[in-house]
């Protein structure tokens, strides 16, 4: 560690919003270059700071401080060019000279206790010499609440953030109930704020440790797919947390409904199942709108048909029964779900509709989950298809007071759709907070066509919606299960079936696009698979190596997604004199390396750039899952770009790589929604509770030309037989059954 003392010459760089900083220290001859999280910091400002010397390939030495501390100016000297380096508004070297002049080294003293003596100097009136004592007073206490904070090992980061949310307020807090910051400020989740207790002595049987610690549980599940928790369950992981029994923790369950932070709806066996308020209210909504949608039409059967022999006879499309009962169904439904595996008719019964729709001159929008669905969606149908989330027009703007409160909708009740019909391509991805979202945009007597395969992963956010809504068995639903003759003749849409209908697949049978090759040991199946991306494949199926995926059932052990992307890296883009890299948070980035979006940021601003940098489209918004190509690192602004899909460019702050990760291998819940010209998937030994039936059958789907499967056919046909799915504690079908009722009831 090394310790700088010096005045602030410069401020070379600052980030207003998180603070971080590049400062020009001096003192007595010597000059340093200091980077890290500065509050409040000024020009002029004397400073003490420890931290790590770094050599920066650019900027040359500079310390990386840890911790750091602002001094009281030592001299009359000192305090002239404080006062009078801007730090104090109203103030410049001139005036700062009188006031010193003035008062010499009692300066600082009175314009802390007597500030309308500062009138007494030329130049300041008593309204300046107010504003003047204000402004040094909130720098005193901005300073204080800083090392304040850094006494409880809070960073420097998040104690602005501390500040700025409570400001004074913020000692009682932490002394009383610092589990507030979980429930106030982005990034406190309850064990950051755990530690802070702790060391604020609060009491491990606290009430408010175990109101915090219970509901985090509940957020947690959240994280997993789950809209609520088994009372029992969520006791047992709190009890686990917060090392508190059980039988001590139920009293508290009716503190946090009262305090309206969790609803409590009796499941089966009477076993309560508990929500965190929000997400009970989400699926409520969800039902009770899709119910409100749910309108039957007139028009007579014999008049479809007859406008529909017409169509088909002009597009020249042939139609089976099931998908002339999905158009028939979409005419005369406010509500339609159409679901079916690969192969089975899914996009011609969308193109049928939509040119019925047409005929009738009804306008019509699409839209899918992801950029890679709805760009798929544009192909199928020669028809523009938007993500859901530019559909409704996504906007993370400043709110009224200048913050940012997080994205929102532009699109909703108060500004609906305007068209007669919204088709929503795989549905089976989109989850509950997005259908809410979706359907306050829908008004009644607008037709919503949900269309989905109900067969793959459930989304991954919370909530199982799309196969909720069909069990809930109060919908029109039609199941396309007929596999066409020229899908017929591609094995990946035939072993699929087979796949999820739990047969036995023929690997040993010559394929053209469904390919085994064997391997026992990781590394045998790794080496495999890098020749397959690098060499074989690119060529037979024309494509790109980086458009080819590899895809793992897991992200640990010998084939998981981490080890993979660290090996596949040094094969596919290695090391070169000419590819800047970043390393962050122990993972290597480097120019043109392929990369995804791991979490949603809806405020992360995208430009699609022409090649002279203008810009011909911008907004805001990259999801998780979403994958592009490293295009540049800065090293001078810290910033990395990334190209995602239709040249989106999105430039990230060093401090934002945790948004990302190398993507050469996914896992297969990342791959929803996408399709790619080939995949290749290792079949190695893994938990059972991730080798499963549908996890395959999700895999084996995102394919449109070839399959490759790279192990053990033992180890593959297990997996077709683990019909096992990790279950998920979903409400939305009861919430749907409980507004029926209610409905009929009226």
């Amino acid at each position: 560690m090394a310790t700088v003392k010096g005045y602030v010459e410069k401020i070379k760089y600052r980030n207003e919003e998180n603070g971080y900083s590049v400062l020009e220290v001096g003192y007595e001859g010597q000059d340093y270059v200091l980077v890290g999280i500065f509050p409040y910091i000024s020009e002029g400002d004397l400073m003490e700071a420890e931290g790590r010397m770094t050599e920066h390939s650019l900027y040359g030495e500079q310390l990386q401080v840890e911790k750091y501390e602002l001094k009281a100016p030592e001299d009359t000297a000192s305090m002239e060019r404080y006062l009078g380096s801007g730090a104090i508004k109203g103030v410049g070297m001139a005036l700062a000279a009188r006031i010193v002049r003035k008062f010499k080294s009692d300066t600082f003293r009175i314009i802390e206790e007597e500030p309308e003596r500062l009138a007494e100097v030329k130049g300041i009136s008593e309204k300046l010499a107010r504003a003047i004592s204000e402004q040094m007073e909130e720098k005193k206490e901005m300073r204080q609440a800083m090392m304040f904070l850094q006494g409880y090992g809070i960073s420097m980061n998040l104690a602005l953030k501390i500040y700025q949310e409570y400001g004074q307020e913020m000692y009682g807090i932490i002394r009383e109930n610092p589990y507030r910051l979980a429930d106030d400020i982005q990034g406190v989740g309850f064990k950051i704020a755990d530690e802070i207790a702790q060391r604020a002595g609060i009491f491990m049987d606290s009430d408010y440790r175990i109101h915090s610690g219970i509901f985090y549980c509940l957020l947690q599940s959240v994280a997993n797919g789950h809209t609520y928790l088994p009372q029992e369950e969520l006791l047992k992981n709190a009890s686990e947390l917060l090392h508190v029994d059980c039988s001590t923790m139920e009293k508290h369950l009716m503190d946090l409904q009262m305090e309206k932070k969790i609803v409590v709806k009796v499941g089966e066996k009477n076993n309560p199942h508990i929500y965190a308020a929000q997400y009970y209210y989400m699926e409520l909504n969800t039902a009770r709108m899709l119910h409100d949608l749910n309108l039957r039409g007139t028009e007579p059967e014999d008049d479809i048909r007859k406008k529909l022999e017409y169509i088909c006879q002009e597009e020249g499309i042939e139609a089976d029964q099931m998908q002339i009962q999905a158009v028939m169904k979409a005419v005369n439904s406010g509500l339609l779900i159409i679901t079916g595996g690969p192969g089975t008719g899914k996009t011609t019964t969308i193109n049928t509709i939509i040119r019925y729709f047409e005929q009738e001159e009804m306008t019509i929008l699409l839209a899918a989950p992801t950029g890679r669905a709805a760009k798929r969606m544009t192909e199928a149908t020669g028809y523009e298809a938007k993500t859901i989330h530019r559909l409704l027009e996504l906007n993370g703007a400043p709110d009224d007071n200048g913050g940012t409160s997080g994205m929102h909708f532009e699109r909703g009740e108060e500004n609906p759709l305007e068209a007669d019909a919204v088709i929503i391509d795989e549905t089976s991805m989109v989850d509950i907070y997005l259908m809410n979202a979706l359907l306050k945009a829908i008004s009644p007597g607008t037709r919503l066509i949900l269309v989905g395969d109900v067969n793959q992963l459930p989304s991954v956010g919370a909530g199982n919606v799309l196969r909720d809504i069909i069990e809930s068995e109060q919908f029109q639903v039609v199941r396309l299960n007929r596999i066409f003759r020229q899908a017929a003749e591609s094995d990946i849409i035939v072993n699929a079936h087979k796949i999820n209908g739990g047969e036995k697949i023929p690997l040993g049978k010559k394929s053209r696009d469904f390919l085994f090759i064997r391997g026992e040991q990781p590394d045998s199946i790794i080496r495999s698979m890098i020749a397959l991306v690098r060499e074989k494949l690119p060529g037979y199926v024309k494509a790109d190596p980086f458009d080819i995926q590899i895809m793992t059932p897991m992200r640990k052990g010998a084939l998981g997604v981490e080890r993979l992307n660290g090996i596949l890296q040094e094969h596919l883009n290695p090391k070169s004199a000419e590819k800047a890299e970043k390393e962050a948070g122990g993972t290597l980035y480097r120019v043109g390396d392929k990369v995804m979006q791991v979490k949603n940021n809806y405020q992360l601003e995208w430009e699609v750039r022409g090649s002279h940098g203008t810009v011909s489209d911008s907004g805001t918004g990259v999801f998780n899952g979403d994958i592009g190509i490293i295009r540049q690192i800065n090293m001078f602004s810290e910033e990395m770009t990334v190209e995602f899909d239709e040249g989106r460019m999105v430039d990230y702050g060093f401090r934002q790589l945790e948004e990302l990760e190398l993507a050469y291998a996914i896992t297969i819940h990342k791959s929803q929604g996408s399709e790619y010209p080939a995949v290749v998937i290792p079949v190695h030994s893994g938990p059972r509770m991730l080798m499963t039936r549908n996890l395959i059958y999700t895999a084996v789907t995102r394919a449109r030309a070839c399959v490759c499967l790279v192990g053990n056919p033992e180890i593959f046909q297990s997996m077709v037989d683990n019909e096992a799915e990790q279950r998920r504690y979903t409400g939305l079908e009861e919430r749907i059954r409980e507004i029926s009722i209610q409905s009929l009831g009226r």
